[in-house]
Parts: C-alpha cells; structure tokens; sequence
C-alpha cells in the first residue's frame, strides 16, 4: 500500500519513542533527533527516565508527554484518553531504552504509567520496537530470558544491546544500542513494509 498523499506528498511517518528509567536515557534527544529529520514525532518519558533526559536538548518540534499529563485534561467521560490517543496516532512505537523494571511490567501486562498503559493498548497489526538497556548481570539474569520471549510472542521487535564499559563500570552485554542503529533498523523495516503494502497509513 502507497502511503497516505497529503496535498499531492506522501505523509510523513508518525513514530512514538519512549524511555524508560536507564542511564541509557541520556541519549534520548539524540533519538528524537534521528527520527524527526524522516517522521513526525512524539515522546514519552517515565518519571525514572526523567532523571537522565536533558528536555531542553529535545527537538523543538518533538511534544515531550510524561505521567502527568495522562489525565490532566480529562474531566468527563468523552473526553480523549492520552495513551489511546497516541496509540491511535502512532505508526510505530520504539522503546528506547527498556529497562529491566520496564520490560517486567510490559511482559506481566502491568499498566501504572502512561509508556505501559499504551503498550497494553497497543495494537499489534502496528510494528512496535524496544532497544534495551541495563546491567550485564541483569541482561543475563533468568527473568530476562522469560520475559524477552513473552514479548517476542506479543510480536514486539527487539533491538538487542550491545557490548560495551557500561555506567556502572561493568565490561559486557547490555548497553543500549546506539541512537543511528535503532534509528536505521526501523527506518529500514517501515520501508521495506512500505514496499510490500504491509504498513498501513491512515
């Protein structure tokens, strides 16, 4: 399927990045700068992640949503639910960094934040990706493995981590990928979907 033409152009791609409470996080502006040169964007942001977000370096035109704002508009039953309204919005969620914490509760189906309650609302006929990032010990602990593989059944895409000398001061596995590989491998997947009519823009 062709994407949707706007005035005569195709409309541009409507990516929701998110972050979660790692160091990793600290790299977030550099993400939604790789995005928003290609795809209109949207982020959230826990309240952990918040720690290590520089929000005056994000993108000017990139809406930062944080727990706060969840329900600070709604006052009566018709009003617009901001996790289902940014799930309607986006073409493709990445998550980037997923922390251990995070990765739990998506793969217990918890809901307490806005970043998980539009995952559990997420519809899966849309691509969503996660790039985790966490502590060697952590990547290799046992629940990891369980809940990578209940996500991978959910049908969530992973980015995986990369080696490196972590924060912690730790060498080994479980560095989040870097911001232009997790930016390459989506760019990559939506066109190549775009080709074969498997991404659907509305």
């Amino acid at each position: 399927m062709e994407p949707v033409q706007i005035n005569g152009a195709p409309r541009r791609p409507r990516i929701l990045l998110a972050a979660s409470g790692s160091v990793a996080a600290i790299k977030f502006a550099n993400l939604c700068r790789c995005f928003s040169e290609w795809a209109e964007v949207k982020a959230v942001a826990t309240k952990p992640s918040l720690h290590f977000i520089d929000k005056a370096s994000l993108p000017e035109d990139v809406i930062l949503y944080t727990d706060e704002e969840e329900w600070s508009t709604w006052k009566k039953i018709g009003d617009s639910v901001l996790h289902i309204e940014l799930r309607r919005w986006a073409d493709i969620m990445v998550i980037a960094p997923l922390s251990a914490n995070t990765l739990g509760k998506i793969a217990g189906g918890l809901c307490d934040n806005l970043l998980t309650c539009i995952v559990r609302a997420w519809d899966y006929n849309k691509p969503l990706f996660v790039a985790p990032a966490m502590n060697t010990l952590m990547w290799n602990n046992p629940f990891t493995e369980r809940h990578l593989m209940v996500i991978d059944e959910l049908g969530i895409s992973l980015i995986p981590p990369v080696s490196k000398r972590l924060a912690c001061g730790d060498y080994g596995n479980g560095a989040m990928a870097e911001p232009s590989l997790i930016y390459s491998t989506v760019r990559l997947f939506y066109e190549s979907r775009s080709q074969s009519g498997g991404i659907n823009l509305a």
